[in-house]
């Protein structure tokens, strides 16, 4: 399956403002490009990319004074089948796990492990250990927390979600990735594209996804309790402790955002010769 993915983003500054984004699609999805995956700035400015300490592809730059347009509009090559289940995917432990992993059963700025450690316990604790006890807490926060644009706070941590039980695709992802936290389940955050590909469009305007990542049977899974179901076309962009590691633009500055388009569509051909932007 082929999916077009990209974005046409304006922001106005009223002074020279540093900017990092993470727009790019993941290093690990690089060879399942089918077009160049790079950012149009307008006015031009130079572009520096990095990689940042979770392995994501990175990019900063200078805006000007003024309107600086974003835009990117490539094609990815995408399985086109459901994201599989893995009931047999064991939960490692502790001692077991690679190095790597240990960070993501830590507490972070929007996840506090300590906080709904004692609760998570009490909810899943009888739950077997392992994909099992993730799709079980997926399905708690799916069924007990309100999705609503109007209930989006950018402070919002899992414990708020939690007390609140009303949020957005990134308080489902905090409260259930922190859950599995407290139960030494490795869970990242992560965000990217998913188009409504093999499912009723939904009507709200298009936008980046979050979901979340944990380590079971020695690799990691994607687990989406927003949506709680197995979907098609994920394109993660940036994976992290939690939405502070993984905002798609950061302004060192003031700035209003003008315009903010996103799409990710199933195609039939790579042609990119007609830009969307």
């Amino acid at each position: 399956m082929l999916i077009r993915i990209g974005y046409d983003i304006s922001f106005n500054f009223t002074a020279p403002t540093a900017m990092t984004f993470l727009l790019y699609v993941l290093p690990s999805r690089a060879a399942d490009l089918r077009g160049p995956d790079q950012l149009t700035i307008e006015p031009a400015v130079p572009v520096t990319d990095f990689i940042d300490s979770f392995g994501n592809r990175c990019a900063r730059i200078v805006a000007p004074v003024g309107i600086t347009r974003v835009c990117n509009d490539t094609i990815v090559e995408d399985t086109g089948v459901v994201l599989p289940e893995c009931w047999d995917a064991i939960q490692h432990p502790v001692q077991d796990l690679p190095s790597e992993c240990l960070q993501f059963l830590l507490p972070s700025r929007y996840c506090e492990v300590d906080r709904l450690s004692d609760i998570a316990w009490q909810l899943f604790g009888d739950t077997p250990p392992g994909w099992a006890r993730v799709q079980t807490i997926c399905e708690w926060v799916n069924k007990h927390i309100e999705f609503g644009y109007q209930y989006a706070r950018p402070t919002k941590t899992a414990y708020e979600a939690y007390e609140e039980r009303k949020g957005v695709c990134r308080d489902f992802t905090h409260l259930a990735l922190t859950f599995c936290r407290a139960l030494n389940i490795p869970a990242r955050y992560a965000t990217g594209y998913l188009g409504d590909i093999g499912v009723p469009p939904d009507g709200a305007t298009m936008d980046f996804s979050a979901c979340f990542q944990v380590y079971l049977g020695g690799q990691w899974h994607i687990f989406d309790s927003r949506h709680n179901i197995r979907r098609i076309g994920w394109i993660l962009m940036a994976t992290g402790r939690d939405a502070v590691d993984c905002a798609i633009t950061t302004s060192f500055g003031t700035h209003i955002l003008e315009n903010f388009i996103v799409w990710a569509d199933e195609v039939e051909t790579a042609d990119l010769s007609v830009k969307k932007f």
